[in-house]
């Protein structure tokens, strides 16, 4: 489990690195992290306009295959201007923003007998899902389901829209369905005090 203070040093890295990347086309360097925000770690980070809290960006690693710090410190680049869901962030509205970051614990693949099992296997507000298949994957971190106020069986649907599947994909045995949980940390106001996010 990660402190207030550590969530508090990377929301600052991830807007520190947003400032660099806009000032010198390169994110922020994470020296002197301290050594256990060096560790590898799934990681995503979120940019919401603030104070209506749209996502304008969500990018992020499943899997620990990067440094904490550093990967913190890219992907905030990357949600700011390479999603592609969003056109990129001009530097101005960085003032606008609310910075999330959601720290994963490593991806379990639940096993079950029969795909009506999987309601049965997820906690909404605890959990958040993957799914893959083939060349297509999806992924809905904890907090998603809690604010579209959804059932475990409406995450599940979600979670293959996600991936471009059929919403009862699920059902299918070829899909491979994982749970993980995250801590969440966020700021109460842009460039702001953060604070960790409960969800559930």
């Amino acid at each position: 489990m990660l402190s207030v203070d550590d969530g508090k040093y990377l929301i600052r890295l991830a807007r520190s690195s947003i400032e660099s990347y806009f000032a010198r086309k390169e994110p922020a360097r994470a020296e002197g992290a301290p050594s256990h925000l060096r560790e590898k770690r799934g990681v995503f980070v979120t940019l919401e306009s603030f104070p209506d809290h749209e996502l304008r960006g969500c990018i992020g690693y499943p899997e620990p295959v990067k440094e904490l710090a550093r990967a913190v410190a890219e992907c905030a680049v990357s949600s700011a201007v390479g999603d592609p869901r969003f056109p990129p962030m001009k530097a101005g509205e960085l003032k606008d923003v609310v910075v999330e970051i959601s720290v994963l614990t490593v991806p379990e693949l639940m096993r079950v007998s029969g795909p009506r099992e999987y309601p049965n296997k997820i906690k909404v507000g605890v959990d958040g899902l993957i799914i893959e298949c083939g060349g297509y994957s999806g992924l809905l971190l904890p907090q998603v389901p809690v604010e579209w106020k959804w059932n475990e069986t409406e995450f599940l649907s979600h979670v293959c829209e996600k991936a471009g599947l059929p919403v009862d994909f699920w059902l299918q045995r070829g899909a491979k369905l994982y749970k993980f949980q995250a801590q969440i940390f966020s700021e109460v106001s842009p460039n702001g005090e953060a604070e960790e996010k409960k969800i559930c």
